[in-house]
This record gives C-alpha cells, structure tokens and sequence, in this order.
C-alpha cells in the first residue's frame, strides 16, 4: 500500500517528501508544475517495541516496517478541467491508497503562494473541490455503461448503477465520498474506479519554526476543517525536518533537545500515514532478525503469513504467538513455552497489532 503526498504548489511538500525519504535531490523550484512525474519513496515507520523487543532477543539486526509514498506534483484549481498539468496528477492521485495533503501555515515573502496570501482552508477546499469534481466526472461516465448493463438483468450492475447515484447525491451536496455510509456491496462494486474522495486522508500542516507544536491559529483552522471528515492533522516545520534529516547522531540529538522535542515530527508523520492507510504491525524474531511487517488491520494470520512470502500463505499449518508483555515478563521465547503462553492459533486468528508470530508452513 502507498499514500501520494499532494497539495497546492509552494506549500513544503517536496521539501517534506525529501526529508521523508532522506533523499539528496535539489528541492523545487518556486513555482507551479515543477514536479511533473512522481517521485517514490520508501519510508520507515518508527516503532519503539522493536528496540525492546531487541533487547531481550539480541537479534543481528532490526528492520522496522516501511510504507511506501509517493510525491505528486502540485495541483492548481481547474486541475479537473485540465488545468496545468491536471490529468496527470489526477491519474497518479487515483493510485495511491491515501491521501497526505500538505497544507501551507507559515508566512515567507520570498516563496509565492499560488492564490497570493495564506489561508490554509481555501487551499484545502480548493484540492477537495477538484477532486470531487473529477469523481463526478469519472461517475458521469460510468453510468451509462452500468445502466446498459442493468437493463440487461446484470445484477452487478443494477448494485452498481445503485452505489454510481449515492455517490453522485452525495457529492453533489459538496460531500466527500469518505464521509458516505454505503452498503459494501456498493463500495466494492465500484472499488475499480479509483475515486480519490473516498481515499482516507491526512492533513500535514507545513508551520513556522516558532509554531513547531500547532498552537497558532492557521492550524486550528486546519484541525477544525479536519474533524468534519473524521481526518486527523500533524504539525511539521518542512523546512527544519530537512535539516534534522542531514544530521547525524549524536548532532540530531542535541538539535531536538535544544528545540525542546522527543523525536522528529517525521516520526510522528509516518505513524499517522501508516494508520491513515489502516495498517498495522506484527512482528517476527530470532537471533539473526526482529522485524516489523506491515498487514491491513483485520488480516487473518495466513494473510500476514504471505506478506513474508506467499509460500507461508499457500501452505499455512498454524501460527504460534506470544505479546510483547510474555516476553519482558518471562525473559526469552524458551521461557514464555514453558510457561504455556505460547498460544498456537489456526486459519481464522485475526492478527492483533503487535502479536510476535512463529508461521509453521508446508509446500
């Protein structure tokens, strides 16, 4: 799964992305559509049971999980229409999982604002606006087919002619789709649009380095647009996580002390991406490795069998398990067997965020 960071031109989204990623490459220049293809990254999501989980295996290494992003040139208003490079974007946006909007809150005369001054709720209503509009149309287009399709006694399509019209009646009240209670019959007939209001959500409110926690006023305006979708907002200084990001330790250490912070904004960027995409964490480990892997929140356990490889899935046996409380109470995976907490489970466990897992397969 992926999250596409967009938002309007010169709001530090490029700069967060670079930062994001560690990445080297020269920032953007100050003016629209200079970003024209994606740029991709990998980016690894901080999590602190893997280090306690560490100090008790003794493992070689420890991988952390990662999600993946992907950086999409900035939008204009009339991006529906075309406008700049606007089918280009819209297109990348529809292939992407969700949605991290960057919205500007700081104040800089030597980088342009698109619209002139500062107002981070026009600037998120002017990207919602757009891609509303473009689900419309891809709607719009759709129907006909479907409707075709239902006269014809297809009922797949009578379910999706049915799911095409709530989605128009809500938008057309000016409603993202992400806010529509449907039926999952509907949702998953139309599943293969693509439409990007129904994306999940998450605004990064790009702030000044004297407002480093959120307090100001530019981003309660943003936390208050927010809560109407259920959307959640992080603070981030763009401009200051990409200097901690060139840092080494133990420099970034003292840099945060200084400023007065636990760990980068980025850490808390990427935890909140993660659970804006809906996923979550379980763990394998053993002396060569601890690592985190990344599975939708509801997976069974042979589907977070095959995210370590699809064999594990193919020929799942069962699954044995112990928490992360077992092994700090107990010392060691030897002991927690002894005690009988090591739980064996079969094709139907759900997968609990932070279960450290054994998968017993056969191919």
């Amino acid at each position: 799964m992926e999250a596409g960071i967009v938002g309007l031109p010169n709001v530090g989204k490029s700069t967060l992305f670079n930062a994001l990623t560690c990445s080297a490459a020269a920032q953007s220049a100050n003016y629209p559509f200079c970003t024209i293809e994606p740029n991709e990254g990998i980016v690894s999501v901080p999590d602190v049971r893997l280090d306690r989980i560490a100090s008790l295996i003794k493992p070689q290494r420890v991988v952390p999980a990662a999600l993946k992003l992907v950086d999409i040139a900035g939008i204009v208003q009339g991006a529906s229409e075309g406008q700049g490079l606007g089918n280009k974007f819209l297109a990348h946006i529809r292939e992407v999982d969700a949605i991290l909007q960057v919205v500007r809150c700081f104040e800089d005369d030597d980088v342009i604002h698109v619209s002139g001054k500062i107002d981070p709720v026009a600037d998120m209503e002017i990207i919602e606006t757009e891609l509303m509009l473009a689900d419309l149309q891809t709607l719009e287009n759709a129907l006909p087919k479907a409707e075709r399709a239902a006269r014809g006694g297809d009922k797949d399509a009578k379910l999706r002619v049915a799911a095409i019209k709530r989605c128009q009646a809500h938008l057309d009240d000016g409603l993202p789709l992400r806010t529509l209670e449907a039926p999952q019959g509907e949702r998953e007939a139309i599943s293969s649009y693509g439409l990007m209001t129904a994306k999940p959500i998450l605004y990064i409110a790009n702030v000044d380095e004297d407002d480093l926690r959120g307090e100001g006023a530019l981003v309660q305006a943003v936390r208050e647009y927010a809560e109407q979708g259920g959307a959640g907002v992080v603070p981030v200084c763009a401009k200051l996580e990409a200097e901690l990001a060139e840092l080494q330790e133990p420099e970034r250490g003292e840099m945060l002390r200084e400023l007065g912070l636990a760990e980068p904004a980025l850490s808390t960027v990427a935890r909140e991406a993660y659970r804006t995409l809906g996923l979550q964490s379980f763990f394998t480990a053993g002396e060569k490795e601890v690592r985190a892997w990344a599975i939708p929140i509801g997976a069974t356990a042979p589907e977070a069998a095959g995210v370590i490889h699809s064999d594990f899935q193919r020929g799942f046996i069962r699954c044995e398990v112990y928490t992360l409380a077992d092994l700090e109470e107990l010392g060691s995976e030897k002991a927690i067997r002894s005690a009988g907490r090591m739980r064996t489970e079969g094709k139907g466990y759900v997968v609990n965020d932070g279960d450290i897992c054994h998968f017993l397969f056969n191919v």
